[in-house]
């Protein structure tokens, strides 16, 4: 039986990076997320033996479709949770909860049920493999601004240090990558082209961030953070009050010119 990398919200950003990074070191890749011909465009690049399955996991009971039709026939090596949807606005905007109710279905209850589904059977067949899930540096700290997405990705990162703990002697282990802001196209998806975050310095590309999320699996790392930036960061998020933590990613998810007052 083949062993596979199964990579989400792989179509683009990290995620097509983090596909990339496997296929270079030899892996069979499996391709998923909701634009089919993108998914070919990269399938065709990497090789032959990729195999793409569209999925749109936000919609209840696509990750279980999603999984069956991945591990058939087939050995599921590595799973990249990488697929997560945001939303900038005010919590207390109604006209907001579709899309978060979207991100929480992505970020939360896809991102769990393919890892009890991994994990599972990662057991059964006993060989070395391991998750990668995409977190952020959004999971350190409250986000006024973008709350449901900051707390969702405060749940992928506890999730995943819990899990990685339990499952300590086994063959799996479990690493969250917790990248900042990124070159991608999450800041149109999420309506944020013009927050001030995107306005501090130059971005990261999505393949340096790919990279060091990639390694820090390999090596068994439970938490990656990539870059000096970022480290200092989570460094501060840790430390200092978070009423002044909340106070500052309040300002930098607000748009140039129209800071709120923290």
């Amino acid at each position: 039986m083949d062993r596979f990398t199964l990579v989400t919200g792989a179509s683009e950003g990290i995620g097509k990076e983090l596909a990339r990074r496997a296929a270079k070191s030899g892996r069979k890749v499996i391709l998923t997320a909701r634009s089919e011909d993108k998914l070919a465009a990269l399938a065709e690049e990497l090789g032959n033996d990729t195999v793409v399955i569209p999925a749109d996991l936000s919609k209840p009971g696509e990750a279980d479709r999603l999984w069956k039709s991945a591990v058939d026939r087939r050995e599921i090596e590595i799973l990249v949770n990488n697929a997560g949807l945001g939303y900038n606005g005010a919590f207390v905007d109604p006209q907001g909860w579709d899309r978060e109710a979207v991100s929480i279905e992505v970020n939360v209850v896809a991102a769990t049920r393919l890892m009890k589904l991994a994990v599972a059977h990662m057991q059964e067949h006993g060989a070395r493999s391991r998750i990668l899930n995409v977190a952020s540096v959004a999971a350190f700290m409250p986000g006024p601004g973008m709350a449901v997405y900051h707390a969702t990705k405060a749940f992928l990162l506890s999730l995943s240090e819990a899990a990685d703990v339990e499952l300590r002697d086994t063959r799996i282990s479990v690493t969250a990558l917790c990248p900042g802001a990124t070159q991608s196209n999450f800041f149109n998806d999420a309506d944020m082209t013009e927050v001030n975050i995107t306005k501090v310095g130059r971005l990261p590309s999505a393949a340096s961030v790919a990279e060091a999320g990639w390694n820090g699996m390999i090596t068994g790392q439970r938490v990656v953070v990539p870059g000096a930036q970022n480290k200092a960061t989570v460094a501060m998020a840790r430390l200092a009050p978070r009423g002044i933590v909340a106070g500052i990613t309040r300002r930098l998810l607000s748009r140039s010119g129209t800071l709120a007052k923290t």
